[in-house]
């Protein structure tokens, strides 16, 4: 039929529609032309056709095409040829509209499930992919119960779940603290087990309320049942009935329904969590107030991927198939930016719309990116590693790969023309130099949390029941080595400091004379270990009271003194009573990954910039690099949670890097200005080597492939 000649058309005989066939009115499409839908109820599908396919049909029975060429030439206003009719006419074929023929049916059918069904390995794929398992026949069963549910749909019980969603918004918002610990504590297997009941509670009921709006309308629902996408399963509900509803905001309610019973549920369950008190009934539909809001929101109402959100989309915009037709503009508007081949666009809309699906089929791209490269991952992980490899390479070629290698092979087809304009001159430049920009050495800076402090610091720490006696030195007061800082007084130290001098004094007079009398003799080795335990005893009481008077181990300035401190006031056990601060200059440490650090080497130059403060920095360098990795940070400073650079865990107080982190010192080259003297924390940035950016990329993906290749 394809290669018949326009004069062989003509005398050709058009073959019988089937039947069982109908035509509805559609809606008026957005030039004001009227639709019309075409239905298949043995296979409950529906064609939307425009007005010419509509006009040549319902002359079908005419038998030839010049007679109903003719014939709408005559009644109606539009101005057809050959060439329209036969494109009807493979419409018909193609999507087995036509009464088979007798004779060649039987082969005709057979080559047609042959070549849908494709290799045994594409069938293989499409059912890992994509299958639908039916499981019930609801129409009977929805026509009997869909007046029980018409409450759902009335003005009233709209009102009172809008001011649920209020009243529940304002109580979640007192108890937010509260919803998050509790969301933390439901992580357990237990809890896992309890979102996944609730999320498949939810699925269900969301296609129950497709089944019940679409038989509200008088739609008939002929299967539910199971799909399984990547084999994770999702309950479906056949509603393609509704393309024979002519009324637009009909089909919109029908598709929106899943999610407006997904929003019910979770607006009533959020309530009822908000003022239930703490018990069964509140753990049983917090589940419910949590999953469903994100199940819907993030999955359900997005129209990226076809779901409801799609569907409700492409109907309020009257665009069927809208992801098609937005592809194909926004391939052909790719070609023509990188090649400038002049083609025009597969379809003409209005400006706005034109850049808006553009752009949506750039969001969809991306979207799909984005998710298919996680479940990628997820099913890699899922499964044991060499049968993971497999399936995320039948996940990267079919979603990822495959898209990129059919509009490769159409570039192919084009390249004769392609080869030959000026703007692909222009994209080859470019194309070029974004390959030496990624190849080519760039200077590289590294930043990091870090701490600038004093290089030397002697914090002075109150002992046991001591009382203040002097206080010689104020804050901030200069201070040599050896020179007493503060004094304290406490009586129970000197009276046992004059009981231990005297009884050692004592015991060495004893000692002394115990070679002129026998009976002495004999006790000395007792009057030796006496001795040692007393002078111990007292050597540790000095020690001691060395704390009641501090000594400055090195020059520098006295800090932190509480201005409420004088003499005669008493201070706790080790409480900080002030700090010595070297006057020696400061120094600068931070924590960098394996990756970063093989790329600064001691004697980079550096700068510090304090938090919280605009304008100074620190000048420095690199001063040593630790061989070893630091297994525990010194704080939690360095830590994320308290603003730092390192991902670390807390246990017993300690912080632990999550992955291998390597301690780099720097000094302080400059005078740090009106930084000198304390501590603060802020962001080094280093003048490391040079890397091309392609570097840290290849050597990542390489890690990665080295770490996953061993079984």
């Amino acid at each position: 039929m394809d290669n018949l000649l326009p004069h062989q058309f003509e005398q050709l005989r058009l073959p019988p529609l089937r039947e069982e066939l109908s035509l509805h009115a559609g809606p008026a499409l957005a030039t004001g032309e009227p639709s019309y839908t075409l239905e298949d109820p043995v296979r409950n599908q529906f064609f939307r056709i425009d007005w010419l396919t509509f006009e040549v049909l319902r002359r079908w029975t005419l038998g030839s095409p010049r007679q109903v060429l003719r014939d709408i030439e005559q009644a109606t206003a539009l101005d057809i040829g050959y060439g329209e009719i036969e494109s009807v006419l493979g419409f018909l074929d193609r999507n087995q509209l036509l009464q088979p023929d007798p004779l060649a049916s039987v082969k005709t059918m057979a080559a047609r499930h042959k070549a849908q069904q494709g290799a045994w390995h594409t069938q293989l794929l499409h059912s890992y992919l994509f299958f639908r398992i039916p499981l019930v026949k609801p129409d009977r069963w929805l026509t009997r119960v869909a007046p029980s549910f018409e409450w759902l749909f009335s003005n009233t019980f709209a009102r009172l779940t809008l001011l649920a969603l209020v009243l529940s918004c304002i109580q979640i918002y007192r108890e937010w603290d509260r919803l998050g610990s509790m969301l933390m504590d439901t992580f357990t297997p237990t809890g896992l087990a309890c979102y996944a009941l609730a999320l498949a509670g939810v699925k269900c009921a969301h296609e129950l309320g497709h089944a019940i709006t679409a038989k509200r309308r008088g739609c008939r629902v002929p299967t539910m049942g199971l799909a399984f996408l990547v084999l994770w399963p999702v309950p479906y509900t056949d509603t393609n009935d509704v393309w024979r509803l002519n009324n637009k905001h009909h089909r919109q309610q029908v598709a929106a329904a899943g999610v407006a019973t997904e929003l019910i549920i979770a607006i009533w369950s959020s309530l009822a969590w908000a003022v239930l008190p703490d018990g069964v009934l509140r753990s049983i539909v917090f589940p419910l107030a949590t999953t469903t809001w994100i199940a819907t929101l993030a999955i359900n109402a997005s129209p990226f991927m076809r779901f409801d959100g799609y569907f409700v989309v492409s109907d309020w915009l009257d665009m069927p198939n809208l992801h098609g037709r937005s592809f194909a503009l926004a391939r052909w508007d790719l070609r023509e930016r990188l090649f400038g081949l002049g083609a025009p666009p597969p379809e003409y809309f209005p400006p706005r719309r034109h850049w808006g699906l553009i752009l949506f089929a750039w969001g969809v791209w991306l979207y799909r990116l984005t998710l298919f490269l996680g479940i990628a991952v997820l099913v890699y992980h899922f499964f044991i590693k060499l049968v993971g490899i497999f399936l995320f390479a039948i996940e990267m070629s079919w979603f990822i790969l495959r898209p990129l290698a059919t509009e490769l092979r159409v570039w192919r087809t084009l390249w004769p023309q392609i080869k030959t304009t000026r703007r692909t001159r222009r994209t080859a430049w470019l194309l070029g130099a974004a390959v030496l920009l990624f190849v080519l050495p760039w200077p590289t800076r590294v930043q990091s949390s870090g701490v600038l402090r004093p290089a030397e610091v002697f914090p002075i720490h109150a002992p046991e029941h001591a009382m203040l006696s002097a206080l010689p030195l104020r804050d901030g007061a200069k201070v040599k080595p050896g020179e007493v800082m503060m004094q304290f007084a406490v009586a129970e130290n000197a009276s046992q400091r004059q009981a231990l001098e005297a009884q050692i004094d004592s015991l060495r007079w004893r000692s002394e004379g115990a070679g002129f009398d026998v009976e002495q003799r004999a006790q000395s080795m007792v009057l030796r270990e006496q001795l040692a335990s007393a002078e111990a005893k007292l050597d540790l009481l000095k020690e001691q009271a060395a704390r009641y008077r501090p000594v400055a181990p090195f020059a520098g300035t006295l800090r932190d003194i509480d201005s409420e401190l004088a003499p005669g006031v008493w201070v706790g056990k080790n409480e900080r009573v002030g700090v010595l601060v070297s006057d020696q200059g400061e120094e600068v440490s931070t924590y960098l990954d394996e990756d970063t650090v093989r790329r600064v080497a001691v004697g980079d130059s550096a700068r510090f910039y304090p938090d919280g403060l605009e304008g100074p920095f620190v000048h420095l360098q690199v001063s040593g690099i630790d061989q070893d990795a630091t297994h525990v940070l010194p704080s939690g400073l360095w830590s994320a949670q308290h603003g730092g650079s390192v991902t670390a865990r807390e246990k017993q107080g300690y912080w632990f890097p999550e992955r291998a982190v390597y301690r780099v010192s720097f000094k302080v080259t400059q005078s740090s200005g009106e930084l000198a003297g304390r501590s603060w924390r802020g962001k080094v940035v280093i003048a490391a080597d040079w890397e091309a950016p392609g570097t840290r990329l290849l050597r990542g993906v390489a890690a990665m492939l080295w770490r996953e290749a061993g079984f």
